[in-house]
Parts: C-alpha cells; structure tokens; sequence
C-alpha cells in the first residue's frame, strides 16, 4: 500500500573481482552514497574507501554524487541500489544520512555513516582512519541499533517520511500560528506559537533540543512534541509512546497558505484549507552500524560539550 515499496529495478555496473574468490564478509555488495557538495576532501575519501573495499573482495556501487568522482558510473535511484546491496555506506554530514535513510529504509539495508560534516550525531567514522575502521566492521566488529522514523501525510498528498523530526512552522510571516493537536483522536491542545516540531528520539539533539526538547535514547519507542515559541509558556514538550497517531490542525485565523510542514527540513509540504497533518511511526526501522566501541553518552558529551570548562580571555 505505501509507494516507498515499490523500488523500481535498475542495472548496475559493478566493480568485480575473481569470481572464485571466497568472501568471508557478510556485507558483499556495498553501495557508496556521497554528498553532494564536492569537495577534494569528499574524493581522497571515496578513492581510500573504494580502495579499501576492493581489497576485502567486495563488490562496489555507487550513487550519483560519489560515482563520477571516482570515475565509475553512479545511481540516481537510492532505493534501487540499496535492494541490490548488503550495506550502504554514506559519505557526507548528517543531513546526507537523513536523506539517505528516507529512501532505503524500506530495503531493510543497514548504513553506515564517514563524517564529513559538521557535528556528526549519525556519521561517527572519522575520514582520516577509514579504511581501519571499515576494515573492522566487514569483519564482524561494529555496534548495531535500530532507529525509528515517522510517517507524515498532510491531507490526501502522498505520504513522506522523516528520520529526525516532522516541523509544522509559520511561513513568510511575522506573526504566530494558531493549530490544533490531536493524539490518538483525542485533543490536547489549541496554541498559538511559530509551530511545533514533532520529533523521533534520533531527532531529539536536533530541532527539538533547539526548542527546549528532552534528549531520548535512541533506543526509546517515543515520540516528543515540543512547541516552538509558544505564546502561552505553560505549552510544554510532552513525550508519547511511539504507537500514537498524531494529528495537528491549522484553526482561528491562522491561514493554511501561511503554514508549512517540512520532513527532516529537507522535503517542504504545503497545506490547503482544512487538511490535518497526520504523523505516526513508519512501520520498518532503520538500521544503523557504529563502529565497535561506540557508545551513545560519549556521543552527547562531545558533541554538546558536556562537562567541559568555559575558555579563560
């Protein structure tokens, strides 16, 4: 029923070895996903790796963006590469993984994230120890978790996912909105703020924690809605189980032409009069490969600074 499903087939050209070369790995086929920024970091990086999976006699596709940088013929459909693939290595920022993840997910094919951007929450393989660390996990050694992602549908319009969070926001407007929630049908709220943003636990150290959010586990099945700017303080975040159906409906005076809804600030939805957005779990997880060793808290103190002394002038 969901049209992420229907990944159409395309025709690859691999990069192959020996034929009668045993592989040990579980991980044989493996796709490079890059970003789109070219950069001559991006290209030492995709040769290193391309190299290093060569030598572990793995078979070697590529999307788009990483294909021409390293002179072999790329993908336009994720989807399609990822089916034909046992894992999908993404070599970019976080929002390159996010984009990533919103068209794999169905494959049930694990990602693995080289960071080459900036904070690095999900892409936690540093460029300049690539081949050891990837060496490892072809080899069994890497930490696993699944990650969950929400399904947002405004209206009648066809559905999109989003792995970090789902934002209902005022649109080329100074002035606050003013909507309705709904969870599970029953009405929590009517506020008047800049929006709301709703939010998964991977999402929770992104938009949300900007908005005053709590930070989840991964692990936890939750979903957080947290207000932006809300004119009443007292509209705190709330956190639901992860089985919850959430609606949010524009009211009052509010005009639906200056309200949009965007998925991980990636894909940008308009609204007409009366649609409701309608937000729940997608019904597959994602799965999401750390190097071994890797450990969630470390994550959080060192990106966000936990436990670290002010600088002196």
């Amino acid at each position: 029923m969901f049209f992420y499903l229907n990944c159409p087939r395309a025709s690859f050209t691999l990069t192959k070895l020996d034929p009668h070369v045993s592989k040990s790995s579980a991980f044989k086929t493996i796709a490079i996903v890059g970003k789109p920024d070219v950069s001559d970091q991006l290209v030492q990086t995709l040769s290193e790796l391309r190299a290093c999976l060569i030598e572990h006699q793995c078979d070697v596709l590529f999307d788009k963006a990483a294909g021409p940088l390293v002179n072999e013929p790329g993908s336009d459909d994720l989807c399609a590469l990822a089916e034909k693939s046992d894992l999908v290595i993404v070599v970019g920022g976080d929002g390159t993984l996010l984009h990533c993840a919103r068209e794999i997910v169905p494959t049930n094919t694990p990602i693995l994230g080289i960071n080459l951007g900036r904070l690095g929450f999900l892409v936690d393989i540093s460029p300049t120890n690539v081949c050891e660390v990837v060496s490892s996990v072809l080899a069994g050694h890497y930490e696993a978790d699944d990650r969950t992602l929400l399904e947002c549908q405004v209206g009648n319009q066809k559905p999109q996912l989003a792995m970090n969070d789902v934002v209902l926001q005022k649109w080329n407007v100074a002035r606050m909105i003013e909507f309705e929630t709904w969870i599970n049908g029953s009405s929590i709220d009517s506020q008047r703020s800049d929006g709301i943003v709703i939010s998964t636990p991977t999402g929770s150290t992104a938009y949300a924690l900007s908005g005053g959010g709590p930070l989840l586990s991964p692990s936890l099945d939750a979903i957080s809605l947290v207000p932006i700017c809300p004119h009443t303080l007292s509209n705190r975040p709330i956190v639901v189980p992860g089985n919850t159906e959430i609606q949010i409906g524009v009211c009052g005076k509010t005009d639906p032409q200056e309200v949009r809804v965007s998925c991980d600030g990636q894909e940008m939805l308009e609204l007409k009069s009366n649609e409701k957005v309608t937000i729940r779990k997608f019904d597959k997880p994602l799965r999401l490969l750390h190097p071994a060793g890797h450990d969630h808290y470390k994550v959080l103190r060192t990106k966000l600074g936990w436990g670290s002394h002010p600088k002196t002038l």
